[in-house]
């Protein structure tokens, strides 16, 4: 426990590096070396905020050149979640990509009509706000919800609701992110809903889980400019 939390400060320092410092993507991070003196860490515990700063699409490492800035957090994130709890929040896309994309698999191959019934309500729903200017984020979550309903196994819905409050951020964030660019990428993120629902509906479950995945990937990366 406190190895990871020590990886959440270096992971939040190194944020800050990116902010403070205005890096643009394709910049160059100081070494490993350089970061474990700053923060007075180990070079294991920043390697670890790396690898996950990596995983969520922030940073890249580039074999014997260091790590480069790819991607830089939206600073209307802030306005969501507190700095130091990003590490922690999208940290639970690691968990939803597992969960969620078996969850639309097995979705598409379980579900009962009243399941599809409800699902496609709940997609319409989420259209109808998306395209409005109210907000949408209870909407998306039951989306989601109603999709891991469907699996007939409960302990998916517990763990979606579980992580319910971090989710909820993010998906406020990234609706809120969204609308503040070109109207293609509401679109975009409609559509991605759609094709989930699209394939549980045929009960296609490979096509389900690749959608679900996809579109995971794609919100991650409307968090950032």
């Amino acid at each position: 426990m406190k190895a990871e939390r020590l990886a959440d400060r270096a992971y939040t320092a190194i944020v800050g590096i990116i902010t403070d410092a205005d890096l643009s993507p394709g910049d160059r991070l100081p070494s490993e070396a350089r970061l474990a003196e700053t923060f007075g860490m180990s070079r294991t515990i920043v390697r670890e905020a790396l690898v996950r700063l990596a995983a969520d699409g922030i940073t890249e490492a580039r074999r014997g050149a260091g790590s480069y800035v790819t991607r830089c957090p939206s600073e209307r994130l802030g306005a969501y979640m507190p700095l130091d709890g990003l590490a922690a929040t999208l940290g639970t896309y690691e968990v939803r990509f597992v969960v969620e994309a078996e969850g639309a698999r097995l979705a598409a191959l379980r579900r009962s009509s009243d399941d599809l019934a409800l699902i496609e309500g709940r997609m319409t729903a989420l259209r109808r706000a998306l395209l409005s200017s109210a907000p949408a984020h209870d909407e998306d979550f039951l989306l989601h919800r109603a999709i891991l309903e469907a699996t007939g196994n409960d302990a998916f819905v517990a763990i979606l609701d579980q992580l319910q409050d971090k989710v909820m951020r993010i998906l406020r964030a990234g609706v809120d992110i969204s609308r503040t660019r070109p109207p293609h990428v509401i679109e975009a993120m409609t559509d991605e809903h759609a094709a989930i629902v699209d394939a549980i509906r045929t009960q296609d479950g490979d096509g389900a889980a690749l959608a679900m995945r996809w579109h995971l990937w794609q919100g991650r990366k409307r968090l950032m400019p």
